[in-house]
């Protein structure tokens, strides 16, 4: 960087640089969870399947993964304050391609640039936040506070774009996430100079192979993840062709890396096993992360609340991520075991799973959901800023970013799963239960025929036709049906989720080498996308 001009302008107060680039995030890391704020509307809305709606989000994240690396140099060639704007504009244009689109396709190219511009702008952002952040106090408290807006960004997309939905089109989200950028653009405008924070690099010999290789290799396993379950996985071609494309991509990726003398990533990395264990943990926690998503999906659809009143619930959650994250840094400053902080993690997600099992019925109040959603949060904010750091700090400094990058990877694979196996154990746990309720039931029920009975009698009294009453009392048994289905899935699913967190608390408990790893955040620290 150049001594003789500072980034910044002298007459800015730090305050004022805090909250510029604070603003210059936020919307970046909003636009992330922009598709799965409301999928249902998404889905109306494009005219396609909710599995599209994922698979627009896996795009966005799979473009961030790949391109964590490769930005770098971009970043070295060009100046801090052109880089920036360049970003914004760009990815302000793409939110009104998305605004004005109604074709999937160009939906899924736009979300897939503005996973490489996100990539770039939070990069740059974070990397200036940082570089006025210098004692490992100061650092510590930097990464809770951008995990923090991390864990909560999902819940919080849901409570601000629930309104708007409400009022207008779906599409209106995106000028939203249009209008938000131009604050942050302005400010940081007339409060920076037009200096490098690094020496220059020129764009040449970029591994442009390695990113498109890796690029398509993320794209494929997203699909398939997301779509197997859709297309009877192995018996259907599409995902077939794309399995065998993912083998032949990686196993001439790998093979690429090993040989290279600069390589991407530095495969070396997986040689250390406390840094195969870190890569483990965060891919359980993402799996189990992944089914709190059962949660709001019993609020909506058994429940019968709206995306506003869901919003609300939420902030229950983002109060307790908010809490565990301030306590985690405290934990983490001051040196406390790295097991204790990862076995306590789990057993507040751990606890949240199995008191939700005994909350999933049709009659549960919703102030009886607010200690469990503030335990979940708890669980992940406590969770989530060790174990990253922990992965980070078990990869020699001398692999670059790798550590960084290979932790963005798993979250992304750990999100793609979990819907899989979220879809997988959904058709066929929710079928099984909803068939052995409908073999149980029958003309000679008495149960059901009381239950038919008495709907046929509500309806007529409120003045339908008795011929139509049999028909929507049939009708209202058979959604009763699917109703309870679902919440013995539910149920199910998060017995399962307490089998493995209870594995995981026992690998923690039994791998030594836990404790002796020391997270140090002014020695090694996360490439800023990692965030």
């Amino acid at each position: 960087m150049n001594n003789a001009l500072p980034v910044f302008k002298t007459w800015v107060p730090m305050w004022l640089i805090r909250l510029a680039l604070l603003i210059v995030v936020l919307p970046g890391v909003v636009l992330f969870a922009l598709s799965v704020s409301n999928v249902n509307a998404a889905a109306g809305y494009y005219g396609i399947t909710p599995n599209d709606v994922q698979y627009s989000l896996i795009i966005l994240y799979g473009a961030m993964a790949s391109f964590v690396v490769l930005e770098g140099r971009f970043f070295k060639n060009l100046a801090t304050k052109e880089y920036l704007l360049v970003g914004v504009i760009l990815l302000t244009g793409t939110c009104y391609l998305c605004y004005l689109t109604h074709s999937f396709l160009v939906l899924l190219a736009m979300r897939y640039i503005q996973g490489l511009l996100t990539c770039g702008t939070i990069s740059i952002t974070l990397t200036l936040m940082f570089s006025k952040l210098h004692t490992e106090r100061s650092k510590e408290i930097g990464y809770s506070v951008v995990y923090c807006i991390l864990l909560c960004v999902v819940p919080l997309t849901t409570v601000i774009t629930a309104s708007i939905i409400d009022a207008f089109d779906y599409n209106v989200i995106y000028k939203c996430a249009m209008y938000s950028y131009i604050p942050g653009a302005v400010l940081m405008f007339f409060i920076m100079n037009n200096v490098r924070f690094n020496k220059r690099l020129p764009l040449y010999r970029l591994d442009w192979p390695s990113f498109l290789l890796y690029s398509v290799g993320l794209g494929f396993i997203g699909y398939v993840l997301v779509y197997g379950q859709q297309y009877d996985w192995l018996d259907d071609k599409r995902i077939s062709i794309r399995l065998i494309a993912i083998v032949l991509l990686f196993a001439v990726f790998i093979i690429r890396q090993l040989n290279l003398k600069r390589p991407y990533l530095y495969l070396q990395a997986f040689r250390n096993p406390k840094f195969v264990l870190g890569i483990i943990l965060l891919f359980v926690f993402y799996i189990i992360r992944g089914s709190f998503g059962i949660t709001t999906s019993f609020l909506g659809g058994v429940l019968g609340l709206d995306p506003i009143h869901i919003g609300y619930l939420l902030l229950y959650n983002i109060a307790g991520i908010i809490i565990a994250v301030i306590i985690a840094s405290r934990l983490v400053l001051l040196k406390i075991a790295t097991r204790l902080i990862f076995i306590g993690g789990f057993v507040l997600l751990l606890i949240f799973q199995v008191w939700m099992c005994y909350l999933f019925n049709t009659q549960v109040d919703t102030v009886d959901l607010i200690i469990p959603l503030m335990l979940q949060g708890m669980g992940a904010g406590m969770l989530m800023v060790p174990i990253i750091l922990f992965v980070v700090s078990s990869a020699p400094a001398s692999f670059g970013n790798t550590g960084s990058a290979v932790g963005i990877f798993v979250r992304f694979v750990g999100f793609s799963t979990s819907i899989a196996l979220i879809n997988f154990f959904q058709l066929y746990g929710q079928r099984d239960h909803y068939n052995r309720f409908q073999e149980r039931l029958s003309s000679l029920d008495p149960v059901a025929v009381q239950r038919l009975t008495d709907y046929k009698q509500v309806l007529i009294s409120r003045g339908t036709a008795p011929d139509q009453a049999v028909k929507i009392a049939n009708g209202l048994l058979n959604k009763g049906i699917s109703v309870q289905a679902q919440l013995k899935f539910s149920i199910d699913y998060y017995h399962w989720m307490s089998w493995v967190i209870i594995g995981t608390i026992v690998l923690i408990a039994l791998f030594p080498s836990v404790n002796r790893t020391t997270i140090n955040v002014k020695a090694n620290q996360p490439a800023p996308v990692a965030f």
